[in-house]
C-alpha cells in the first residue's frame, strides 16, 4: 500500500470517527461526555488537517521519473 492509500484510508477512519462522536453529541446531555467528545473531534479535526496538508504537499511536488 502506497503512503497516499494509506493516508487516504487513515483520513477516512478519521471521518467515521468525527461522525460517530457527532452523532453521540446530537443525544448526550451529560457535560463531560460533550467535553470528551469535543476534545476527541478538535484532535482528529487536526490529525484531518495534518493528513490533508501532507496530500496537498505532495500533489504539488514534481512527478518522480
Amino acid at each position: 500500500m502506497s503512503q497516499r492509500d494509506s493516508n487516504l484510508l487513515w483520513l477516512s477512519d478519521l471521518l467515521s470517527q468525527l461522525k460517530s462522536c457527532q452523532k453521540q453529541l446530537e443525544w448526550t446531555t451529560d457535560a463531560e461526555a460533550v467535553h470528551l467528545l469535543t476534545e476527541t473531534m478538535i484532535r482528529d479535526l487536526e490529525c484531518c488537517r495534518r493528513l490533508c496538508e501532507t496530500l496537498q504537499r505532495r500533489a504539488s511536488l514534481p512527478a518522480a521519473v
